[in-house]
Parts: structure tokens; C-alpha cells; sequence
């Protein structure tokens, strides 16, 4: 890697510029990405997804890490010139043009995955969620997010950014912000600083039923969450519900742990 050509140079050689409707943001300074890949390793030979590497940043620290392979997912053409300047020949990076939402993460590898990503911001909590609840599950996930998205992942009951997808991402997941960063690390920068988070699924995974059952009681108490519970969850059964998993009617939303959560969801027929 130390052979290549600076990111702005690269960019500069290709006549590349970030596109808004793709929600693009670079991340430039290798300094940066590498301290991303650190955080999110070791890979101990294990593949690495990323997901929107854009210029590479990233992808050049993943590709100087422990990983096993690197699989770079790429929706914007544009970019595939450019990325295939850092295949070394050693057959560790494969490059996909796809979208990420679309793609059958399981059709990529045959063994232990973790996911590192500078992620668009457009898609970056529909992407979590795919993850977090579809039939693949990653080793990890080393995910940088807007941070008022980063907040929601990791905050607490009681806190403002407490919802839906902190009971979805804690329920599933060890969860923990790593790094944050300003707007102007990034080019262009945009209007809000970023955030890095990271994720280890728990050991025992929940089933595919209890998770849906999560999602449908998650989304009916936040989707009123300024409502008690006996109100918000009335198409679910309401107080009834409520009393089954030995949560008090008249709660709200934001003071219901995880437990109590998963304890709703399974009384929940």
C-alpha cells in the first residue's frame, strides 16, 4: 500500500467527486482508517466485508491487516477503476458491484465475517438492521454511522436516543461507541460529526420468531413512545400484554430495558 498514490491523488487521477444522491462522504487520511481497522481486529485470518469503500481508505488498512480476504461491496461503478488498483495479486481483495441491501452476504464467504465500514449515510441504519435481523449474522460489526444514529444504537433507558434500535442492536449484540469524528475529517464534510461503533453478537443467537416478535412490540411502544405502554401496545394486547411480562401498564417506552422488552415480546402470542 505504501506504493500507491495519496487518496486526493487517486481521486484527482480518475476525475472522481462524491456523489450526494449515494449519501458519500470520504474518509482521506489512512491515518484515520487505520486506527478503524485496529479497532475493529484482530481478523485472525477471518474475511472482512466493506461496504461502500468508495476511494479505499479503508479498504487499504483492511487490506494491510490480519484479514484473510477483503470484500469490498461497491454500488457506484464509478469507483470499481480505482479499487482495482489495490489488488495486489494475492487474490485477498475481491471486489463486488452491487447493493448492499440487496446482497446474499452468505453467497460472499464460507466461514467467520466480520464487517468494517464507513457506511452511507442514507442507508446506514436500513443496512444495521438487515444485518442485525436477517438470516446472516457477521463476527462483528466495526460500523461508523452518523452519530445521532451511533447515540441510538448504544443508549440506554432513560436516555434521549433511547428506541427502537438501541433494544434491536443491544438484544442482539454487545454494543459500544469506539470513535467519534468531526466533519471535517471527511470530504466533503458534511453537516453532522460521525461515529464509530462496534458490535459483537451474543454467543447464543435469539431465534428468528422472539426477533420478530421483538420488532412488532419495539415498533408499536416507540412508534407512540410519549404514550403509556397500556395504550401503545393495545393492538397487541395492551395492559394484558404488559402484565404477562410483569411490566407496569403505565410505563412508557424509554424506561423499559432490553429485558423487559424481550420478556414482552414473549408473551406475545
Amino acid at each position: 500500500m505504501t506504493d500507491l498514490p495519496s487518496l486526493r491523488e487517486s481521486l484527482d487521477a480518475h476525475g472522481l467527486m462524491a456523489k450526494k444522491s449515494f449519501g458519500q462522504h470520504f474518509l482521506l487520511d489512512l491515518n484515520v482508517t487505520r486506527k478503524i481497522a485496529r479497532l475493529a481486529g484482530p481478523f485472525a485470518g477471518d474475511a472482512v466485508i466493506e461496504v461502500g469503500p468508495g476511494p479505499g481508505g479503508l479498504t487499504r488498512a483492511l487490506i494491510e491487516s490480519d484479514a484473510g480476504r477483503v470484500i469490498a461491496i461497491e454500488k457506484d461503478a464509478r469507483f470499481l477503476p480505482l479499487l482495482r488498483e489495490l489488488d495486489d495479486g494475492s487474490g485477498r481483495l475481491r471486489l463486488v458491484e452491487g447493493d448492499a441491501l440487496k446482497v446474499d452476504e452468505r453467497s460472499l464467504v464460507d466461514g467467520p465475517a466480520h464487517l468494517v465500514s464507513n457506511l452511507p449515510y442514507n442507508v446506514g441504519t436500513a443496512l444495521l438492521i438487515k444485518w442485525l435481523t436477517g438470516p446472516w449474522t457477521p463476527a462483528s460489526m466495526t460500523l461508523m454511522f452518523q452519530k445521532e444514529v451511533a447515540q441510538r444504537v448504544v443508549a440506554q433507558p432513560g436516555e434521549d436516543a433511547y428506541g427502537r434500535l438501541a433494544v434491536i442492536s443491544q438484544a442482539l449484540c454487545e454494543a459500544r461507541m469506539v470513535m467519534s469524528l468531526p466533519a471535517a475529517a471527511f470530504t466533503p464534510p458534511p453537516k453532522v460529526a460521525s461515529a464509530v461503533v462496534h458490535l459483537v453478537p451474543h454467543a447464543e443467537r435469539l431465534a428468528e420468531a422472539r426477533i420478530r416478535k421483538l420488532e412488532r412490540v419495539t415498533a408499536a411502544a416507540f412508534g407512540q413512545r410519549r404514550k403509556m405502554l397500556r395504550s401503545s401496545l393495545k393492538p397487541l394486547g395492551g395492559a394484558a400484554l404488559c402484565e404477562a411480562a410483569g411490566i407496569e401498564p403505565d410505563a412508557r417506552a424509554e424506561t423499559i430495558d432490553v429485558a423487559g422488552f424481550l420478556r414482552l415480546a414473549d408473551a406475545l402470542t
